[in-house]
């Protein structure tokens, strides 16, 4: 893929992040995007209460075209257990071969732990793609986690 297109992607997922503003406290608003062959297959934002994680209604929709694929998310996935799986292992289950993310997660819980599992599982893991706009759009943001 190209910069550009990696570019759009973000761009797509930031803005599906922002549907979820003010209505999934306590949780950030995150988005995803996962594209395939130069196509979207996927697209996620997290639900209203904080559940289900974009990530995982990203995957719901894009089925088996998520292997293979890459994910666009604005906010790291997590890696820990809360109220739903983590997402960092829904994404290795699903067979997605890179992740491209916005911003790393200041959450304890996860901070940087959710990208170097992804790596551990052998999949490119790559932040910093819109991290500006991400944190100063508060389409990631939450009282909690910003």
């Amino acid at each position: 893929m190209t910069a550009a297109f990696d570019l759009s992607c973000m761009h797509t997922a930031l803005g599906l992040a922002r549907r979820g503003l003010g209505n999934v406290w306590p949780n950030p608003a995150v988005g995803c995007v996962i594209v395939k062959d130069g196509r979207i297959v996927g697209r996620g934002w997290t639900q209203p209460g904080g559940r289900p994680h974009a990530e995982t209604e990203a995957l719901a929709r894009a089925g088996a075209a998520a292997e293979g694929a890459t994910a666009y998310v604005t906010l790291e996935p997590c890696c820990h257990w809360g109220r739903t799986p983590p997402c960092a292992d829904a994404l290795i289950a699903a067979g997605i071969h890179r992740v491209v993310v916005a911003v790393e997660d200041p959450d304890p819980r996860v901070r940087g732990g959710g990208m170097t599992h992804l790596r551990e599982a052998r999949i490119t893991a790559e932040a910093g793609l819109c991290a500006m706009e991400a944190a100063s759009s508060s389409a990631c943001a939450t009282a909690g986690h910003w």
